[in-house]
């Protein structure tokens, strides 16, 4: 069907292997397009009636402008002038590939439904079909394959039979696709739909209802990786969607975010999904609905990594599990609730857990070597966490941001925000945290602000400072931080022998002895550990911690 100069550079075996596809633009010389090079075909410029005469040799264009040869895999796309006139033709080779479904094998034998992403050309559609083939064959399901373009079945009325035993409908219009995804499903009782190129709002919802009707799908999307759907509105519902959720103060500090933010909004449509990054190199993501999370909240989760070696097997690398919490198990319901005897358990060292909490007695280090700067914990009050980050990568900064300001030992404030959120200024007099006040929210009035902290507290007394410390013209409130207090070890050896000894044989309340912001948070994490609830007693130096049975 091609010109008489392109049939003859492509003759020889050598030119068509490997070749992805042909393009030929009015006035413009062939070319033939392989994986990462492309080959002018021969000197001539293409004409009219070099297009003309193709055009003539093909069926009907659909309203995608593309056409196909019948009983082939192949497909040809036009671009038209403004009045409609063929000017230019990509001629895609459309070939059936064997062997990569093995990189999903066991993702088709979970019943699960399957979302394929990647860049145009990286074989979405090739793996697609074998797909198909392995379900309708292998495995004996009922598959169903909506074939808008005839690109997975190939064009004309009989299939490829590279599909197996699949069924074909196939798509009068390409607007129609959601139609008839909904009519497979309504007339012919499929187990599984196969669909190429999810691109509408209404093919995604007609995806999410498929699968609400207990239909395993298996299909394709554009975008290089899966961040992209969740940035794309018209495709976000295919991994759960979006909506903003406004939190409350407290779970707001705890996750060091803003109170607005956005969270899934139902189950993903697609629980699997694969980013296809070469034809031997996927990127498998086992739960959506988790990965999205962490994503939303800025906690990326890592995917696994498959590759398709060249004897055919497929080499699995696992993510890296991340760093288990180091906070004592919680123990069963069902042994708190018979209230045995409980041997004492040995604890987590603190030291090992907070070593920016411990005195220097407690940090292991060489003899010659000089100890590492203990980080400063800062508590921020509308200075963003990225700019903080930012602002002690830029400078090595030994600080670290907390969401909770009894865990702090300064807090960094914008000026406007100090006034529009007194609680702030109450709390900080209350545990004689100085607060360092910047005018705006940009990255050297952070890091200058940063430094002043640090360079304050290098030059303070080991009993701290005292009220008034910093001059009324610096922009800053001063009140002193605590110095360091108690053991910790002590505290928390304390109120696990009283939870062990008193509150859970005897079922009594216990009140533990006045502690520290800092050490009250420690003995109330470790009275959390036991499924048991706490609260504080008492004003200024006598606060103390009162641990309640079940």
């Amino acid at each position: 069907m091609l010109p008489d100069g392109v049939r003859l550079a492509l003759a020889s075996p050598a030119s068509r292997e490997d070749l992805l596809e042909i393009v030929l633009d009015l006035g413009r010389s062939p070319q033939a397009r392989y994986s990462g090079r492309t080959v002018q075909l021969e000197a001539r410029l293409i004409e009219r009636a070099d297009l003309a005469s193709v055009v003539q040799r093909l069926g009907p264009f659909g309203g995608d402008n593309r056409a196909g040869i019948e009983r082939t895999l192949h497909r040809i796309s036009a671009i038209r002038n403004r009045v409609g006139e063929v000017v230019g033709l990509t001629c895609r080779v459309g070939r059936a590939v064997f062997g990569t479904v093995a990189m999903v094998r066991d993702l088709l034998d979970s019943g699960q439904s399957l979302l394929l992403l990647g860049p145009p050309g990286v074989g979405k559609t090739t793996a697609l079909r074998e797909i198909a083939r392995v379900l309708a064959d292998d495995l004996e399901r009922r598959v169903v394959v909506i074939d808008t373009s005839n690109e997975i079945a190939g064009d004309g009325d009989i299939p490829h039979p590279a599909i197996g035993q699949a069924r074909r409908m196939q798509v009068a219009r390409p607007e129609l696709q959601h139609e008839v995804m909904i009519e497979a499903v309504e007339n012919h009782m499929p187990e599984v739909i196969v669909i190429d190129e999810i691109g509408t709002e209404r093919e995604a919802l007609a995806a999410r209802t498929i699968a609400e009707r207990g239909v395993q799908l298996v299909a394709t999307a554009h975008g290089n990786e899966l961040a992209n759907l969740i940035r794309n509105p018209t495709l976000c519902d295919l991994i759960g969607g979006l909506q903003s959720v406004t939190l409350g103060d407290e779970e707001a500090r705890r996750r060091g975010s803003q109170k607005a933010v956005l969270e899934r909004s139902a189950a993903p449509t697609f629980p699997l999904a694969v980013e296809m990054r070469s034809r031997s190199r996927w990127l498998v993501h086992v739960d959506v609905a988790a990965t999205v999370d962490g994503h939303l909240r800025g906690q990326p989760r890592q995917p696994q990594i498959r590759e398709l070696e060249a004897d055919g097997r497929v080499r699995l690398e696992h993510p890296v599990a991340p760093q288990a919490g180091l906070r004592p198990p919680r123990r069963q319901t069902a042994a708190l609730s018979a209230r045995q005897p409980l041997a004492p358990l040995p604890l987590p060292d603190p030291a090992a857990a907070r070593p920016d909490r411990l005195p220097e007695r407690l940090l292991e280090r060489l003899p010659d070597q000089p100890p590492p700067p203990a980080l400063m914990r800062i508590f921020c009050c509308g200075v963003s966490s990225q700019l903080l980050e930012q602002a002690a990568r830029s400078r090595q900064l030994p600080v670290q941001r907390v969401c909770d300001l009894e865990q702090a030992e300064a807090v960094l404030s914008l000026r406007l925000q100090l006034g529009r959120d007194p609680e702030v200024r109450r709390l900080a007099q209350r545990h004689r945290l100085p607060i360092l006040v910047i005018k705006a929210d940009t990255l050297p009035q952070v890091v200058r602000g940063l430094e002043r902290l640090l360079r304050r507290r290098q030059e303070l007394p080991p009993g701290g400072i005292t009220p008034g410390e910093l001059a009324p013209g610096q922009a800053g409130v001063a009140m002193g931080p605590v110095p360091w207090p108690e053991d910790e070890s002590e505290a928390i050896k304390e109120c696990r022998l009283a939870v062990e000894q008193v509150v859970l044989p005897i079922g009594r309340p216990v009140e533990l002895l006045p502690r520290s912001p800092r050490v009250r948070r420690l003995q109330a994490e470790e009275v959390s550990g036991y499924g048991l609830r706490s609260a504080e007693f008492g004003s200024g130096d006598q606060q103390r911690l009162r641990v309640f049975p079940r």
